[in-house]
């Protein structure tokens, strides 16, 4: 443990690092992947505004960027990461492809989240003229929103695993950390000092997640 204390504000601000890759990326990908979410929701064949060749376009493109191996998305969005942020490596070059990657991921699950409600109370809703508008803020938004909490649990969880594999470009973060000492000096106790954050880290955000999620399904009394 001697090494472990002795990198320990090394350790601390690769930690930092990982915070704020997940910090920038999960909002934004909330911000953006919601609306996304709903729009695919909406505009699907059976949905409350069927578009059904836009929704299979765009529904085609969430798949193959949501399905696209994260550490090729990494490499083949370089040009994109040097254009936004000016470099390819370090902690900002690293949120981008995490963001490009988290936006759809997110959205699918917002447009799963809303499929799970049934249409019942849709139907109610436009049986009594609801607009489309009043039917997405009163009634998808707020049934959903015990799932959508735990979907964003799900996706912080997912792209903290996925910041550790920007370590291997020169991302920063917990990743690189562990790389640097555990997988090329062979520091195995440093490597398990991160293993054992990451784990810890990954185990704060589920309880926090499923705490949020209780507090908010008005199904449970």
């Amino acid at each position: 443990m001697e090494r472990v204390t002795e990198l320990l504000p090394e350790l601390t601000f690769a930690l930092g690092q990982t915070f704020v890759m997940i910090a920038v990326a999960i909002p934004v990908a909330v911000v953006l992947g919601t609306p996304l979410g709903i729009w695919l929701f909406t505009r699907a064949p059976a949905g409350i505004a069927p578009s059904p060749r836009a929704h299979r376009i765009v529904s085609g493109l969430v798949n193959a960027v949501r399905s696209f191996p994260f550490l090729i998305l990494l490499i083949a969005i370089i040009p994109l990461t040097r254009l936004l942020v000016g470099t390819t490596v370090g902690t900002a070059a690293a949120i981008v492809p995490l963001t490009v990657n988290a936006i759809p991921y997110f959205a699918r699950l917002v447009e799963q989240n809303m499929t799970q409600l049934g249409g019942g109370a849709i139907e109610a809703a436009r049986a009594m003229g609801a607009t489309r508008g009043q039917i997405i803020r009163n009634i998808l938004l707020v049934d959903a929103r015990p799932a959508i909490i735990g979907s964003i649990t799900i996706t912080t969880v997912s792209f903290i695993s996925y910041s550790a594999m920007v370590g291997l470009v020169g991302g920063g973060g917990i990743g690189d950390f562990a790389i640097r000492y555990g997988y090329y000096r062979y520091e195995t106790e440093v490597m398990m000092a991160a293993i054992v954050i990451m784990l810890a880290l990954v185990s704060l955000v589920q309880f926090s997640g499923a705490r949020l999620v209780h507090a908010t399904d008005k199904r449970i009394t």
